[in-house]
């Protein structure tokens, strides 16, 4: 298993929300999409946002220390027709119990509760490197500023 980092929520160009997962040395990235619900629960989490009444996994989270369970770590295991799959681990009395959970679910309980997250080997194929993602931006950003600059100005080209 990989361990990997919650980076944040971004937004791709139509604004959908967009889990990102990087490894441990910030040079690879794992792009889940998510709703927009989901991709809530996981910013208010982040940014450490009280609310006055307990989210879902905020509840989940309760009760499972109410009950003295202990939610260990979860685990993105699959990827099948482009939907991600993951589990969530947890421990009640040195029993552990796996239970099958989306992504988004899984992560948004995993912040609250300060449990690691991992992705299955596997699933290393579907990371981008980071860099090749920042460059290609750069480089479309640039291409659109040019191509707006000799739109606005194509008189005076030639």
């Amino acid at each position: 298993m990989i361990p990997v980092n919650i980076k944040g929520v971004a937004y791709d160009a139509s604004g959908n929300p967009i889990i990102l997962l990087t490894d441990q040395e910030d040079k690879k990235v794992l792009p889940i999409w998510v709703g927009a619900l989901e991709a809530h629960a996981i910013v208010v989490a982040l940014e450490n946002i009280t609310m006055s009444r307990p989210l879902t996994h905020d509840l989940l989270k309760n009760i499972c220390t109410n009950l003295g369970a202990i939610i260990t770590h979860i685990v993105i295991t699959d990827l099948h027709e482009n939907t991600f799959y993951a589990e969530i681990h947890i421990c009640i009395s040195d029993k552990e119990m796996v239970i099958d959970s989306r992504p988004s679910d899984a992560i948004a309980l995993a912040l609250r509760a300060s449990a690691p997250v991992f992705l299955l080997k596997k699933l290393s194929e579907h990371m981008l490197q980071i860099k090749d993602i920042v460059e290609e931006e750069i480089e479309d950003e640039l291409l659109q500023i040019t191509n707006t600059f000799l739109k606005d100005n194509k008189k005076t080209v030639h």
